[in-house]
């Protein structure tokens, strides 16, 4: 079962809210309409106005007409907004970041404003842009201040621009300053006085609060939790870190949590369960000082249940001390009704909860069930049954379960108030059992399974079942014997057993290929064409020298047809000799280990789809002293992401979220078998758009591979292949 929420305090609230009409100020240069817009602010204060909730401090009576906001009486205690001071901005931004952002509004960027813009993702500036900021960040360091003082009991900070993107040294999705990062160092750092030594930051906007995890990732005084939509890494910000497995760093490891839905059609169910058995367990053990939420309103249109029932758990925490700070939520209804049912909630109005008729969705107990794994053991190695590993997650029973693992665990932490770092009373398991002295002979067993999953691995390997994919080549390896070192190696290969030996080397590559762990040639070898737009991008290749190489615009265009090489080849093992491997170490009584995990999980998964893509983005290397191959610790491409990529058309690995070609695109079918192949992601198109990435025509050595391939595909003669080529490399996007 979910732990309990404590009881939130019955005493009668003091609620502060804070608006300032300055920070409408911030709009569009050149008045287009945009989601984050000054009227998200002003539809909340009105409707907290029209409720009798909140207080016109500071309005004339002429604004409030003009706002059309009734002369009732409020329930919250007025703030005044106050702009943030530099140093306190810089606890967690440059000082170049502050520079620019003070500056930007100011005259001698009036020719410049918009280009400086562009740099970033997602910004615009206008003259009222660097005050709306500073006032801003200083008005959540105000409300802050005062719960945490005790003079309030909670506050509301109705700002803008949000501040959860903004990073330590730029601006990005529509976020200038980190608002509530800033608010919260100050009170770590600044009023020591006030007894803040914990705090918890709950982040529910349904994109991932990437700044405010970058800023506090190594920090134990920081609890970050985050649920957010995720989509395998696709859904903005677009950037890896947003998924389950990063816990934090160093004496931060433990103190990020995320919980990364797999789409978007996630409601209050989902976030019912994610709070009930995630947050509930965590803040139980965290035990936080104060609360910060950075309360976006975007992950539900006119439904707010969700939230209501957040910080209804919230108050439990904290002796009920919860500062809400608005992040993102652009439907101006929605996000009116959903403030003012927060507001209800921390004034004390009763609140009568009635489950949602949805039950979560498969994927979200799938989704808890990883985050308490890592919550409670830091990875998913921590796991002794085989049925808890690959077992599906398809009822509350087994998540229930799971919850009272993390919640045993989580509930024996302690957080030593002197060095703030974590601790974990043993428990029952014989890991935790394991006295001092017998670190050793743990380590012992440790060496012990690892010899055996080597001496073990070639022979199961060799006789499980294969799972094939159809790997289609727009570039190079269109060109059969190209696409060959990528198999069986180039210039110096390696065979099954990982021996070096000579192979040829395709002409005009200056670095040589790796191969794949499975040398054997592709099966089968057709061609097609796709709707996908032929490009040519970078300035230039280590292999291929000057010149740009191939993409595919992962858009759909019907206008347009590239060709493909489609290459029948392997990418996953059967898991039934993976699970039967694990019991047999169980039953011989070895313990297995992360490492050792790890290491069957690459040998279950890591075929010849994976060893191109890892070849192709330059993530295997060989050590030049012994010759031995280093490659990545765990496949990056299974069975479920062929499944997400059937229904979702594409997946942007955010592990290699920087590579050239870390997203696989799913083509459809052929003999019932899934098309896959790999290019830039989108976010890079629109950077070769905007001439921040280059476009270039490819080398002539790089050209002449592609017009082979063609031509001995026998899709188009020579003269044809050449102009085929230099049509895309000509042609704007």
């Amino acid at each position: 079962m979910a732990a309990a929420a404590r009881a939130p305090p019955t005493a009668a609230a003091r609620v502060g809210l804070l608006y300032d009409e300055r920070m409408c100020a911030h709009a569009t240069p050149d008045g287009e309409d945009h989601p984050e817009k000054p009227d998200r602010l002003r539809s909340i204060w009105r409707k907290l106005n029209a409720e009798g909730v909140a207080s016109r401090y500071g309005l004339s009576l002429a604004s409030a007409r003009r706002l059309r906001v009734p002369l009732l009486d409020s329930r919250c205690v007025a703030l005044k907004a106050k702009e943030a001071k530099d140093k306190y901005i810089a606890s967690v931004h440059s000082q170049t970041h502050i520079k620019l952002m003070k500056d930007i509004s100011s005259k001698k960027y009036d020719s410049s404003r918009d280009k400086i813009a562009r740099k970033f993702n997602s910004i615009y500036f206008n003259k009222g842009s660097s005050e709306s900021a500073l006032l801003a960040a200083g008005s959540v360091i105000e409300v802050a201040e005062k719960v945490a003082s005790g003079e309030l009991n909670s506050a509301i900070a109705l700002v803008r621009p949000p501040g959860h993107h903004a990073e330590h040294g730029e601006a990005m999705g529509f976020c200038l300053f980190n608002n509530v990062a800033v608010a919260a160092s100050y009170l770590l750092n600044e009023r020591p006085d006030l007894g803040i030594k914990k705090i918890l930051i709950v982040d529910w906007d349904v994109h991932h609060g990437n700044g405010t995890q970058k800023m506090f990732y190594k920090d134990p005084r920081v609890l970050f939790f985050s649920v957010h939509r995720f989509d395998y890494g696709t859904f903005y910000p677009a950037e890896g870190d947003a998924s389950h497995c990063f816990i934090g760093e160093e004496a931060g490891k433990g103190y990020n949590i995320n919980v990364p839905w797999e789409h978007g059609k996630c409601g209050d169910a989902d976030y019912i369960a994610a709070w009930d058995h995630v947050l509930l367990p965590v803040a139980e053990a965290f035990d936080p000082d104060i609360v910060l939420v950075s309360a976006g309103f975007d992950a539900g249109l006119n439904d707010f249940s969700a939230y209501l029932h957040g910080i209804l758990q919230l108050l439990g925490f904290a002796q009920g001390r919860i500062v809400m700070a608005l992040e993102g939520g652009y439907n101006l209804r929605s996000i009116a009704n959903s403030v003012f049912a927060c507001a209800k909630v921390l004034l004390g109005d009763k609140f009568t909860f009635t489950s949602p008729e949805m039950q979560p969705f498969e994927s979200t107990w799938r989704v808890i069930q990883a985050v308490m794994l890592y919550a409670s053991s830091g990875s998913e190695s921590d796991i002794e049954d085989v049925d808890e590993l690959y077992g599906t997650v398809s009822s509350v029973d087994v998540t229930q379960a799971a919850g009272d693992v993390l919640g045993e665990r989580l509930l024996k932490m302690k957080l030593d108030e002197d060095n703030l770092a974590m601790k974990s009373i043993s428990s029952g398991s014989s890991a935790e059992q394991l006295p001092s002295d017998s670190v050793e002979e743990h380590s012992k067993a440790s060496v012990v399974a690892s010899k055996r999953i080597v001496d073990l691995s070639f022979t199961w390997r060799s006789v499980s079942s294969r799972i094939y994919v159809w790997y289609a080549s727009f570039g190079s390896n269109m060109w059969k014997p190209r696409f060959l070192c990528y198999i069986q190696g180039g210039k110096r290969g390696r065979n099954k057993l990982f021996v070096c030996f000579d192979l040829g080397q395709a002409d005009g590559m200056n670095i040589p290929c790796c191969g794949s762990r499975d040398p054997s040639p592709p099966s089968e070898t057709m061609w097609k064409a796709v709707p996908h737009r032929l490009l040519f991008g970078r300035a230039s290749t280590p292999c291929w020298g000057t010149g740009g190489v191939a993409f595919l615009n992962p858009e759909i265009n019907y206008n347009e047809k590239s060709y493909i090489c489609m290459y029948k080849i392997t990418y996953v093992s059967c898991n039934y000799i993976y699970m039967l491997l694990i019991l047999e170490f169980k039953q011989s009584g070895i313990v297995l280990g992360g490492p050792d995990l790890i290491r069957l999980s690459l040998f279950n998964r890591l075929e010849q789809f994976n060893d191109v893509l890892f070849q192709e983005n330059r993530l295997v290397l060989e050590d030049g002293k012994d010759g031995n191959i280093e490659s990545p610790d765990s496949p990056l491409i299974g069975s479920s992401e062929v499944e997400f990529m059937a229904t979702n058309k594409a997946l942007h690995l955010e592990p290699i979220k920087d590579s050239w070609y870390s997203n696989v695109l799913y083509l459809g079918k052929e003999d019932d078998l899934p098309i896959l192949t790999m290019t830039c992601p989108s976010s890079d198109i629109e950077k070769y758009t905007s001439g921040e990435l280059p476009l270039a025509p490819p080398s002539k050595t790089y050209a002449a591979t592609l017009i082979r391939g063609l031509v001995e595909g026998k899709q188009l003669d020579a003269v044809e292949a050449a102009g085929y080529i230099n049509s895309a490399a000509a042609r704007v996007l």
